[in-house]
C-alpha cells in the first residue's frame, strides 16, 4: 500500500463490459458468472465457498445520486468437489450474488467493476454504457481496451497514473470512497483569516492561489489551473474537517432536525464548491492573460452562461460580428476521453 495512490484504497480491480447474456443473468435469479478465471489473481484460490461482504453501486449520468445496496459476493470453484472426490482435473470458477436493485438495473454494454478493498470487502460497480461516469471509471482504474469478453485485472495500483489527485478524488467520491486529504500547516492561518467560518468561494479561491505565489500562467495555463484546483481542494478539506469536528463536539442534544440540516449543508457545500472554484480560477487566468470576458451575464430568458467572450455588451450589439462571440460552460467533471477536459 502506497499513500496517495489507488493502492491505498484498493488491492486490485477487475473490469469488463457486460454481454447481453450476462445482463440477462444479472436481471434474473441466477447470478452466477462462469469463465471468471481472471479473478483468481484478485480473489485467490477458494477453499469451498468464500463469501465476501460487498457494496453494490449503480451509476448513470442521469441521476446525481448512485443506487447502492449492501450484500455479498460468493467466490467458489464448482469443480473443486469433483477433483477431490473423483479426481476430475477440471476447474470452473464462479462468482455469485443474490438479486438486488443494482443487478436489476444492469444492461448489455454496461461496465462492471469488481474492486477489492483493504478490509477484504468488495466493491461491485455497474456504470451505464456510453456515459461520462463509465469513461471516468475506466480512466481512474487505468483500463484501456475491453474488446475481449473476460475481466481485465489490475493488481499493481502504484504507477504514476494511479496517483490520487483532484480529478481522481472527485471520481472516487462518486462511488462512495472517501479520500482523506489535508494540510495542517495552513489550518491556523485559515481559522484566523476567516474568523472560524467558511468564506465565500471567491474568497477561498483567492486565498488558495495566494499560497502558490510562484505559479504564473506563462508557466503553462493547464498546469497552473490544476495546481490551483488541487491546492484549494486540499485546503478546503482541511478547514472542513476542523469545522465539522468542532460542530460535532458541541453535540445536537437530541435535535434530529438540526443534525439533518447540518449534514445536508455539508453535502450541498461540497457539491456546489468544486464548480464555482473552477470558475474562479479560470477567471483569474483570463485576467492574468488579458482575455476580455463577462462572467455569468444575463442573456435571453434570464439565462446565465458561465462566460461570454469578449463580453455581454458585444453579445447584445447587433452590429458585432457573431463569429467573434464565444460562450463557455464550465464543468468540474466531464468524460475522461474528451479532448478538452475542463470545458
Amino acid at each position: 500500500m502506497k499513500k496517495g495512490y489507488l493502492s491505498q484504497y484498493f488491492h486490485g480491480v477487475a473490469v469488463k463490459v457486460l454481454s447481453a447474456v450476462e445482463a440477462d443473468t444479472l436481471a434474473s435469479n441466477q447470478h452466477e458468472f462462469n469463465g471468471v478465471e481472471g479473478l483468481r489473481n484478485l480473489l485467490g484460490e477458494p477453499e469451498g465457498k468464500k463469501k465476501y461482504p460487498a457494496k453494490f453501486v449503480y451509476l448513470t449520468d442521469h441521476d446525481g445520486d448512485p443506487v447502492t445496496e449492501d450484500g455479498f459476493l460468493t467466490w467458489y470453484d464448482a469443480r473443486q468437489r469433483a477433483r477431490l472426490e473423483r479426481g476430475v482435473m477440471r476447474w470452473e470458477y464462479r462468482l455469485y450474488f443474490p438479486t438486488n436493485h443494482v443487478s436489476q438495473l444492469a444492461s448489455a454494454g454496461d461496465i462492471l467493476i469488481i474492486a477489492k478493498r483493504p478490509d477484504n470487502s468488495l466493491l461491485s460497480i455497474v456504470a451505464e454504457a456510453e456515459t461520462t461516469i463509465s469513461q471516468q471509471l475506466l480512466w481512474l482504474f487505468g483500463v484501456g481496451s475491453l474488446i475481449h469478453p473476460g475481466f481485465s485485472v489490475r493488481e499493481e495500483l502504484e504507477t504514476e497514473q494511479d496517483r490520487i489527485e483532484f480529478a481522481s478524488r472527485f471520481i472516487l467520491e462518486s462511488i462512495g470512497v472517501q479520500v482523506e486529504v489535508n494540510d495542517q500547516s495552513y489550518l491556523d492561518q485559515m481559522i484566523q483569516n476567516f474568523s472560524g467560518k467558511f468564506p465565500t468561494t471567491r474568497e477561498f479561491s483567492l486565498y488558495a492561489r495566494s499560497t502558490l505565489p510562484d505559479l504564473h500562467p506563462e508557466d503553462g495555463q493547464d498546469e497552473v489551473l490544476m495546481a490551483w484546483m488541487e491546492r484549494e481542494e486540499i485546503l478546503f478539506r482541511t478547514l472542513e474537517k476542523h469545522m465539522i469536528g468542532e460542530r460535532l463536539s458541541q453535540g445536537f442534544d437530541g435535535d434530529v432536525d438540526g443534525f439533518i440540516s447540518f449534514s445536508l449543508s455539508v453535502q450541498n457545500r461540497r457539491k456546489s464548491r468544486a464548480g464555482l472554484a473552477l470558475e474562479n480560477h479560470l477567471e483569474a487566468l483570463f485576467k492574468e492573460c488579458g482575455v476580455q470576458y463577462s462572467r455569468t451575464p444575463i442573456t435571453e430568458n434570464k439565462s446565465k452562461p458561465d462566460f461570454i467572450f469578449p463580453g455581454q455588451e458585444e453579445y447584445f450589439d447587433p452590429l458585432f460580428d457573431e463569429l467573434k462571440l464565444t460562450m463557455l460552460g464550465v464543468k468540474s467533471s466531464v468524460s475522461a476521453h474528451k479532448t478538452a477536459p475542463i470545458i
